[in-house]
């Protein structure tokens, strides 16, 4: 988020350890010098502080300037007029709670401070209106001066504990603002308003001309009566249903949208007929989008002298009946929840208008009545108005949704050809997990609603997982070129049912981006039993990853049978999890589980690296001759045994004494009917070889040497912290490239718990694999991403980010309540970074946030998003950080601020160092978050580290961790009071250098709410 400067001529701060947002006292800048000799005044700039205290914005978290309406990503996209007039902050409001008897608002506008026929107050003046305890509304009148900077003096007020409303200007762009309280009150800035808004897209009425104060224009006045938030999309002369405007409109999770932009789209602005496609068009995005939520159109409300001017009275006329004629059209071909807004019922007139267009004050009531007394109508009216849109993990490539229901109460059977026998029988036993008996029937039937899966080679996809799905009132038709395709559409067709047993009328084409979308799991260092294998392929199958990546052979442990050499599974050539391996009848049941849910079963036997298990048991090694003979025959078995189209032979972290091994060996799989594939950088492998990619700085291009490969490189969940891991996978671009191509088949995501687990379940606890998957299965299906990498939300795509993590925690609660799944809502976090400071290496010493001095001495740094922020990757440069060029001997402090709607102890999770699972990094010392003294207050109390149960031991692969990861032990639970909570961490690093490979320095740290309070 952009950030403009303070204004030097006053301090303003916030002391760093509040219990509300109380202030020190400063005096006012010169232009009061006369006013603050006989009081003293704190002040609060919005700008500074980390929580989102501005209502009636929309994209909060994207907006370049901290005032603007739109989204930074909008100017690209909207023409230059609309993009300029977003930056007025019209509507935009900031609430407090203050008994002051004065307040002073100070600020600097961009723009012109009038207009002909709009005063400077309405322009570019503020407005204050304040509630009682019982709920009454006031109005305080204010002393005002205009020039370089705006000044506006309420005084002589009651001290009474209220809470104040200040709406903003008009029509001018906010650069900075102050508020400005005596010493000693009560000053408490409120959360914005995050309920469902009331979103109105129009022209300068909505905006607000010509309202004499920004509390007059109708938006405002409005929002007010509801008593609730009203996002005002009003621009000036430009309000035209624009596709790209109505495509943002549809990104809101809006309680209702007020679509008003006739006056900008009367005749003389465009012909009739184009008028008429854009209200349907408008109608069609929105609905698409939002199928239930509310869309109220607006007549023109006429012209002041339309009874005098015939052109200007027939222009509104025109319009109106064309609007009036599209919404009826639309209601009797079935449209839900459309209203219309009848210029009659706004009731303007000779005297509500200041020059025959633009409404006066009394016209703005006029507006602001008619629309409320509508708004009554129709959320007393409208059907369904509450009802979420299903959250599809990975998202459809096309969707269009409708505000219809296939009742699955009511479906008289699944109607599949001959072919899709296993997939029919596959969907009638997942109904019944959810109550539902619906019958197998014969494709022919036509009795009643059915549900008909159809193989149909005229289908138009680009892929043969591709399938589309159309559910309407009384029908359920899912076509795809290939089984693979049907399966993939009843995935997607499950995620839609609702908790009662409703399928959500919609029209979806899909297809993935990538034809390669794999997951491997590591069983040969960490022994995993069959269900909890399968549990991980269920959700593989539910997110259409297609590719099980089976990782079986290690130095630790050889855990793929072969009949010809058992001592190869003997517990005695095992290290660890001794005696535990997989039978040639697991082997073939879980390629068997796979097969059934269109999952490429893909073994890896690790040659000539990751061996000594092999050697152990068989006594050679096997780039001897002997060796290979071994190896041959190992392979020989595999091959005919089972029915795989790949052996992983990987190659790689291996010193190549035998040149000759992997060619020969390559040759032998390849004569078996078989394709090679082997990690790069790795082993000398033939041109057919397909590369794995597991390091971005070696291995030639690929892509320049037609060579086939698919991405692993930086998909290791080992590695992840897990709120980490779920933003790098999601901002991935595969393979560096949009989509996959003959070349990139795509990618798989990698689970390397190198370290011993006390229990198979461990794996899962302790590394984001269920959130990982289904990022991944988001990134590879869909395609997209951003060049190189990505750890910290703010540098990422923030708003899909956003609407990704709703859809994904809504997976979570539908399908792994008893599973692991360690993740948690992250973009209500919003931080402050100030440094670095120089610690000359004692990373003990205290600077400014720790001594209670004003915010404004603090050394500003920027602004970040989410539970755990990156400072400095441990695979920098590569990798970056939200410091950019970090500097060793380095301390950041983080400070946000956490709005409670009760006291009481909340859980946290908090770390500073999340351990790798592979490396032998050691234990926290007692007493200590880590080994950089990192610290965390709350409200100004300091909050203890765990007593680790493994405190300050050194680092050991054999020995389990426990409670190192704030993910997998128990959270901190830390008492927050009503109202305003102050976070400060202090973020302390000497030297960037490890110890050694197993102890890489990460400089991070993590702060997230997992209890039940309101932030």
């Amino acid at each position: 988020m952009k950030r403009h400067p303070v204004n030097k001529s006053e301090k303003s701060f916030y002391p760093p350890f509040m219990v509300h947002l109380v202030f020190l006292m400063i005096g006012l800048g010169s232009c009061l010098a006369t006013y603050a000799q006989a009081k003293s005044f704190h002040v609060y700039d919005p700008m500074q502080d980390p929580a989102l205290v501005i209502t009636g914005q929309a994209w909060p978290e994207e907006v370049a300037g901290f005032y603007d309406r739109l989204p930074a990503r909008a100017e690209k996209k909207v023409r230059k007029p609309v993009w300029e007039l977003s930056q007025n902050s019209a509507g935009l409001q900031i609430k407090f709670i203050n008994d002051a008897s004065d307040i002073i608002v100070k600020y600097q506008v961009s723009g012109p401070l009038n207009m002909p026929h709009m005063p400077s107050t309405g322009v570019s003046g503020v407005d204050l209106y304040a509630t009682d305890e019982m709920g009454n509304w006031m109005w305080a009148g204010p002393k005002f001066s205009f020039g370089d900077t705006i000044v506006y003096r309420y005084t002589n007020l009651s001290p009474e504990k209220r809470t104040y409303t200040l709406y903003l200007p008009l029509y001018n762009s906010v650069r900075w603002m102050q508020i400005s309280v005596p010493d000693n009150s009560l000053f408490i800035p409120l959360p914005a308003d995050h309920a469902k808004p009331v979103v109105v897209y129009g022209t300068s009425i909505t905006q607000g001309a010509c309202a004499t104060r920004p509390g007059m224009a109708w938006t405002n006045i409005l929002s007010r009566h509801i008593d609730h938030p009203v996002i005002n999309l009003g621009f000036s002369g430009n309000g035209r249903m624009e596709k790209e405007l109505v495509d943002l409109l549809s990104e809101i999770d809006a309680s209702l949208y007020i679509i008003d932009c006739l006056p900008n789209m009367t005749p003389d602005y465009l012909p009739v007929r184009e008028l008429q496609n854009r209200i349907i068009n408008t109608f069609r995005i929105l609905r698409s989008k939002k199928p239930f939520t509310p869309i109220l159109f607006t007549e023109h409300d006429g012209y002041s002298d339309g009874a005098i001017n015939a052109v200007r009275k027939k222009l509104y006329a025109d319009a109106n009946n064309a609007l009036d004629e599209v919404i009826d059209s639309l209601k009797k071909a079935g449209a839900v929840n459309l209203y219309l807004l009848k210029r009659e019922a706004i009731g303007q007139n000779i005297e509500s208008m200041v020059d025959g267009t633009h409404p006066n004050d009394f016209g703005m009531m006029n507006y602001a009545n008619a629309y409320q007394k509508k708004l009554q109508e129709v959320f007393a009216t409208a059907k369904y108005a509450d009802t979420e849109i299903p959250s599809i993990v990975p998202l459809p490539r096309q969707i269009e949704w409708n505000s219809e229901f296939f009742d699955l109460m009511q479906c008289k059977g699944i109607a599949a050809e001959a072919g899709l026998g296993k997939e029919a029988a596959f969907l009638k036993e997942a109904f019944k997990k959810y109550g539902l008996n619906i019958p197998l029937v014969s494709n022919g039937s036509k009795n009643g609603k059915l549900i008909d899966i159809r193989l149909d080679n005229t289908v138009s996809l680009p892929s043969p997982e591709g399938y589309e799905l159309n559910i309407s009132k009384q029908k359920v038709l899912l076509t795809a070129k290939t089984t693979h395709g049907i399966f993939n559409g009843i995935q997607t067709l499950l995620q839609i049912l609702s908790n009662d047993k409703k399928l959500l009328s919609c029209r979806i084409t899909d297809w993935p981006a990538y034809s390669w979308r794999g997951y491997m799991i590591d069983v040969g260092r960490n022994y995993m039993p069959m269900n909890l294998l399968k549990q991980q392929i269920d959700a593989m199958a539910r997110y259409k990853l297609n590719v099980f990546h089976f990782h079986s052979t290690e130095d630790i442990a050889w855990r793929f049978a072969i009949s010809r050499y058992p001592q190869l599974t003997a517990a005695e050539t095992m290290t660890r999890n001794k005696g535990k391996f997989y039978s040639e009848k697991e082997i073939k049941e879980l390629i068997s589980y796979c097969k059934e849910k269109h999952i490429t079963f893909v073994p890896e036997i690790d040659m000539p690296g990751h061996s000594a298990a092999f050697k152990r048991a068989m006594g050679v090694d096997m780039q001897s001759d002997s060796g290979i003979v071994i190896v041959k025959n190992i392979l020989q078995e595999i091959c005919a045994k089972y029915d795989v189209p790949y052996i992983h032979i990987g190659a790689d972290e291996v010193k190549i004494h035998n040149p000759g091994f992997v060619p020969e060996v390559t040759k032998w799989i390849e004569s078996l009917g078989k394709r090679v594939i082997g990690w790069e950088p790795g082993g000398n492998f033939t041109s057919n070889t397909i590369r794995q990619l597991w390091m971005e700085d070696t291995g030639p291009k690929l892509s320049e040497s037609h060579i086939q490969y698919i991405d692993s490189r930086h998909l290791y969940l080992n590695h992840m912290d897990p709120l980490e891991a779920v933003v790098t996978i999601f901002n991935r671009e595969i393979g560096g490239k949009k989509e996959g191509d003959s070349l990139l088949l795509g990618g798989t995501l990698c689970t390397w718990n190198d370290r011993r687990v006390e229990t198979p379940e461990d794996i899962l606890r302790m590394n984001p694999v269920y959130p990982g998957i289904i990022a991944f299965a988001e990134r590879t299906w869909g395609g997209g991403g951003t060049p190189g990498w990505i750890s910290n939300e703010s540098d990422g795509d923030i708003h899909d980010f956003k609407a990704f993590e709703k859809r994904m925690l809504n997976q979570k609660e539908k399908y792994f309540k008893r599973m692991p799944f360690p993740y948690q809502q992250t973009m209500q976090m919003h931080w402050n970074l100030y440094g670095p400071y120089d610690n000359g290496g004692d990373m003990k010493k205290k600077f400014e946030p720790e001594s209670g001095t004003e915010y404004s001495n603090w050394k500003f740094y920027g602004r970040q998003l989410g539970g755990t922020i990156v400072l400095r990757h441990w695979w920098y440069p590569l990798i970056k950080g939200a410091i950019i060029d970090a500097k060793e001997n380095s301390t950041v402090y983080a400070l946000t601020h956490l709005w409670s709607d009760k006291e009481g102890v909340q859980d946290f999770w908090i770390g500073f160092n999340n351990l790798s699972r592979s490396p032998s990094t050691d234990s926290p010392p007692e007493g200590s978050w880590d080994y950089k003294e990192s610290e965390v207050w709350v409200n100004g109390k300091i909050v203890a580290p765990p007593h680790w149960k493994h405190a300050g031991a050194r680092g050991n692969s054999e020995v389990p961790l426990v409670d190192e990861g704030y993910e997998y032990r128990a959270p901190a639970r830390i008492f927050l009071n009503k109202g305003w909570n102050t976070v400060l961490l202090k973020c302390p690093v000497a030297s960037f250098k490890g110890k050694d490979w197993h102890n890489p320095v990460k400089w991070e740290f993590t702060f997230l709410s997992v209890g039940s309070g309101e932030f």
